[in-house]
């Protein structure tokens, strides 16, 4: 009986489903290494709900925002992770066993049990396609890239806040290392490595595309040079997932590093925004915010240091309750949109994330 086993079936479907099984397998375990990672950056927006540290664009200072916003901002990148991890896992999950070599079974073989028995949801349409198709190793690649890029991102962030410069973070011992001449040194060694990963899971992705790409219809033996990037991304994925979640798990926040860093300055928005809720179109308001900058600059003071008269000077629409404008805390709690930056808001943000976590 077991020399039946081959009948009406060749090394180019049992391969093509056997890669596909393996891939469906892979992606449940980055889907879960992801689900981890999310889970660390969740804890530690929570304890940071209301630490308020400096917003940047351009990298240059731009608005008060939360730690705890800041770690939800990559908290929703992997949850887009984790829907095209779940996207690419729905067209792998079709079998091409009964394609045969290329021109399909001539024995009355049920494809859609057998599909049913092996775990896939569905079954290859056309037989050259089922041997030739390698797409799902390709999305696979795809997927994995771009949890690096989000890791990359993630990681540059946390490697500058945790510079003596900005001194927002400092890591677990088990994440830095001390350098071999200078002893006051603490390399953020995890995250370079984390960011350098990125590179090796673009080019894995790069190498499968110029695989495929002049292939003629329908297997050919090339296709057996997607193991290697294939394989390198799964793990290289695991390994850097479960290091950036035990570096954020572990991670130290300095709040008064992250308040002290804050400039009245950043607060030129809320500013304008005073201007707009007494009547004066943005644009006029963000002008003459701007021109309460400048005269700051000039007079080499701080935003909040200007004067009554230099308030009215610059509109008579400023009242005496402009200096409650100065208020960091007031700012966050402010941008109450869905989405923004407020305690609510955030908490807001959390609650949607436990049930994207929660699958």
């Amino acid at each position: 009986m077991a020399g039946k086993l081959h009948t009406g079936r060749s090394r180019n479907d049992q391969i093509a489903t056997d890669n596909r099984l393996f891939c469906m397998e892979a992606i449940d375990r980055i889907g879960a290494s992801t689900r981890t990672l999310m889970a660390a950056l969740l804890g530690q927006a929570e304890q940071h709900i209301k630490t308020v540290m400096p917003g940047y664009t351009h990298l240059q200072r731009a608005q008060p925002v939360t730690f705890g916003q800041w770690c939800l901002a990559y908290v929703w990148q992997f949850a887009r992770d984790l829907d095209r991890l779940a996207d690419t896992r729905r067209r792998t999950s079709s079998m091409p066993l009964g394609s045969g070599a290329l021109a399909g079974n001539p024995f009355a073989i049920d494809r859609v049990a057998l599909a049913k028995d092996l775990g896939f949801e569905t079954i290859t349409e056309n037989s050259l396609d089922g041997v030739s198709d390698r797409d799902h190793a390709v999305e696979l690649a795809f997927c994995g890239a771009m949890i690096g890029i989000h890791l990359s991102r993630l990681a540059e962030d946390l490697i500058l806040y945790s510079t003596t410069e900005f001194g927002f973070v400092s890591f677990a011992d088990a994440y830095s290392t001390g350098s071999s001449l200078m002893p006051q040194k603490k390399n953020a060694d995890a995250m370079e490595l984390t960011r350098g990963k990125s590179a090796r899971l673009t080019g894995n992705l790069v190498t499968l595309l110029t695989l495929l790409k002049g292939l003629p219809m329908s297997y050919d033996k090339d296709m057996q040079e997607d193991k290697l990037p294939l394989f390198d991304t799964l793990d290289t994925l695991e390994l850097t997932m479960a290091v950036a979640a035990g570096a954020l798990e572990t991670l130290t926040v300095n709040a008064d590093k992250m308040r002290a860093a804050l400039d009245p300055a950043m607060l030129s928005t809320d500013v304008a925004e005073y201007l707009v809720r007494r009547g004066m179109p943005f644009r006029e308001a963000h002008h003459i915010a701007g021109r309460a900058v400048r005269l700051a600059d000039e007079r080499k003071v701080s935003l909040r240091e200007l004067t009554m008269d230099d308030w009215r000077g610059l509109s008579p629409q400023f009242g005496d309750d402009i200096g409650a404008v100065f208020d960091y805390n007031r700012s966050v709690a402010s941008r109450d949109a869905a989405g923004g930056t407020s305690p609510r808001a955030i908490r807001e943000q959390i609650r949607k994330a436990r049930r994207v976590l929660k699958g």
